[in-house]
Formats: structure tokens, C-alpha cells, sequence
């Protein structure tokens, strides 16, 4: 067999200056071609895309940036959920059960990693990174998982482990529904490792032996829940209460994804903004209540919102942990001084709706055990 020489283009690492996260379908690729034999190569320019035989090309989010000529290359072949969101089609069998070459991205990390800054490129480094289970039943109208029916086992764990790495990370959609989560945990507690779910799980669902055989592991960094309705409060809040009761020596803060910006009715007329907002501002306030750390996620439509600011405020208020512990929403955007656009921003919108000013003075520390 001709050994080829294969390029391999990781879209979002080339668009978004700020992504550290390596492409797993582009790590399996790479290491399915080196076991036939062939030479691999992260690509980190297009306009070195001559000289392949064939070239691979992945993204993740939609609003990547791709040059059309490349798209068009006749040894490209191009996927992912950037290009086809919720029917992006699977990476063949052999590839997709083939354990990742982690080694992809050393060249670049070793090129661009600066002293003093290892983490910020911890998850090409120490991770071993993988799925246990794929799939949810929630369906939920902004998930690339909407199509999807259920959970079900992926990939064991051996499939993706690399044994010198430290630590584990489960990209699983939602891995509390998958029915065989007991064995497959039990592999990742005997490991040894630390690990985590990216994607977050699923606090709705969790039960209390799920609670207890999680936490008991070695959890790495904060443990990630969704509260993106404001309708599943009072479940959110009784999963809250029994996690607290069920684990009352873990003292690290839970951390849940907050998602604004998404109307379930599809319509995003002009008097959904504010609601939105509001709504948002009550998950956090509830999160604050129960010590929780509340991560924004702004779906696109954000970003055409006529409030579009607030939210960009609101976010990276909530989404600094130092920021969020110690200061009120207002303290964050008046500090900043009045010439920064938080601060206008704010102000604007509370003449608008003075009704929501309790929601700014907020602060963590004052609102922890306020139930």
C-alpha cells in the first residue's frame, strides 16, 4: 500500500484565536492513517494546503469561517457539526473507534504555548478525551442532539485512554440517561484518573445513587450542570437540595451553563428580550442562593437581540468567577468607569425597566442561603 501524505485542518483552531480545544474527529483521523502507515500533519495555514494527497477538514460551530477555494479542494473531505449541525454524518466505524493521536497538536502547542501560560493548553496536553455514551432524549430545539432518541454507550473507556495522560475528559450529551452509566462509571473511578463532563450533566434526572458514585471519584475542576429554563426551577432547586444532602462534604461550587437569548416559541418578538433577561437574572439569583457559580451561554439569536450589550454585560460579569463571588452586576459595570459601554448599557436599560433593578445589586455572598 502507497503511504500518503495526509493534511488535517482543525477549522476552529485556524478561525477563533481564542479556541484551546483539540478536534477529536480530527485526532481519530490521524491516528487511523498512521496505523495503515501513512504521514499525518496538523495544517495551522491555508495557504499550506499543497502538497497532500488527501486532506481532512473539521469544525465544531457553525459561525466558522471556512475560504470557500478550500472547500472546493477535489482531496478534501470536510465534517462536523460547524457544517451540518444536527445531521452532521458519523465518522466511519473504523475511525470512529480508533483511539486518537494525541500527538496532533504537539508541534503547534510547543510553537504558541508561552511560559507560564501550560494551562491554557491543558486539554492538548494532560486530557484524554472521548465519549462514554452519545446521545439524549430531551430533543431539546437548540441542541445538535435534537434528533436524537436516547443515550446509549459509545466508546469504552480503554478506546480513547492514553495511560500517561492525567486526567479524562467525557464529552457525552448526556450521560446520566444512559442506562448502563454504573458499569461504564465504575471504569472511570478504577482508573484512578481525574476527570470531568465537559458538556455538563444532566441535575434533572440525577438520582441519588448517581449522585453518590459521581462524586465519590476524582472530580476535576467544577462539576457542570444545565438550568436553561426557567420552568425547571423547582426542579432544579429539589436536585440542589438532595445533592447538598446526599454530598455535604464537597465544598467546591457546582457550576451550571445559563442559556439566554433561545425562544422556545421561535418567534423573538420585541417584548421577549426583556422577559429573557429577567429570566436569566432569576436562574442566577437562584444559583446564588444555593452557592452555585452560573456560566452564561448566548444562543446566536443574541447577538441581534436590540439588548444584545446587556447580555455581552451580563455574561462577562457571571462568567468570572472573581467577579461574580464579590461584586454586584452593578459594582462589576460601575467600576469599570463610565466611559466603558457596560456601564451604558446598564444604565439604559434600567430607565427602560427600573422593575428589574433588584436583579443588579445582587451580589453572591448576600443571596447565599436566602431560600
Amino acid at each position: 500500500m502507497t503511504e500518503l501524505k495526509v493534511g488535517i485542518i482543525d477549522a476552529d483552531l485556524l478561525y477563533r484565536s481564542r479556541h484551546r480545544f483539540p478536534n477529536l474527529a480530527c485526532m481519530k483521523i490521524s491516528g487511523f492513517h498512521k496505523e495503515r502507515g501513512d504521514e499525518t500533519e496538523l495544517v495551522t495555514d491555508y495557504g499550506k494546503t499543497g502538497g497532500y494527497d488527501k486532506i481532512y477538514l473539521s469544525k465544531v460551530f457553525t459561525d466558522t469561517y471556512v475560504p470557500g477555494e478550500i472547500l472546493e479542494m477535489e482531496n478534501l473531505t470536510y465534517g462536523g457539526t460547524g457544517f451540518y449541525y444536527d445531521n452532521a454524518p458519523p465518522l466511519p466505524e473504523e475511525i470512529e473507534h480508533h483511539m486518537p493521536d494525541y500527538g496532533l497538536y504537539r508541534e503547534y502547542v510547543e510553537k504558541n504555548m508561552q511560559p507560564g501560560k501550560s494551562r491554557a493548553y491543558k486539554f492538548y496536553t494532560d486530557y484524554s478525551i472521548g465519549f462514554l455514551s452519545r446521545g439524549c432524549f430531551r430533543r431539546c430545539a437548540f441542541c445538535v442532539n435534537r434528533n436524537s432518541l436516547k443515550s446509549e454507550a459509545a466508546s469504552p473507556l480503554e478506546e480513547f485512554m492514553d495511560r500517561d495522560r492525567k486526567k479524562l475528559c467525557f464529552l457525552d450529551d448526556n450521560f446520566l440517561a444512559c442506562r448502563d452509566w454504573e458499569p461504564i462509571l465504575d471504569k472511570v473511578l478504577e482508573s484512578g484518573k481525574r476527570f470531568q463532563f465537559r458538556q455538563g450533566l444532566d441535575l434533572r434526572i440525577m438520582q441519588k445513587r448517581q449522585m453518590e458514585k459521581l462524586f465519590s471519584g476524582k472530580l476535576d475542576g467544577n462539576v457542570i450542570f444545565a438550568f436553561d429554563d426557567i420552568r425547571d426551577r423547582d426542579i432544579i432547586v429539589r436536585k440542589l437540595e438532595l445533592l447538598y444532602e446526599t454530598v455535604p462534604t464537597y465544598h467546591k461550587e457546582l457550576k451550571l451553563y445559563v442559556l439566554c437569548g433561545f425562544d422556545r416559541s421561535g418567534q423573538w418578538k420585541p417584548d421577549f428580550w426583556v422577559q429573557d433577561i429577567r429570566d436569566t437574572l432569576e436562574r442566577v439569583r437562584i444559583l446564588m442562593r444555593y452557592g452555585c457559580l452560573a456560566y452564561i451561554m448566548h444562543y446566536e439569536k443574541c447577538w441581534k437581540s436590540p439588548y444584545k450589550g446587556m447580555y455581552i454585560t451580563i455574561s462577562r460579569w457571571c462568567n468570572q468567577p472573581a467577579q461574580y463571588a464579590k461584586k454586584s452586576l452593578r459594582q462589576f459595570c460601575m467600576e469599570q468607569g463610565e466611559q466603558y459601554a457596560s456601564n451604558r448599557y446598564l444604565t439604559e436599560f434600567e430607565k427602560a425597566y427600573p422593575e428589574l433593578s433588584e436583579y443588579f445589586d445582587m451580589k453572591y455572598g448576600e443571596e447565599l442561603g436566602r431560600f
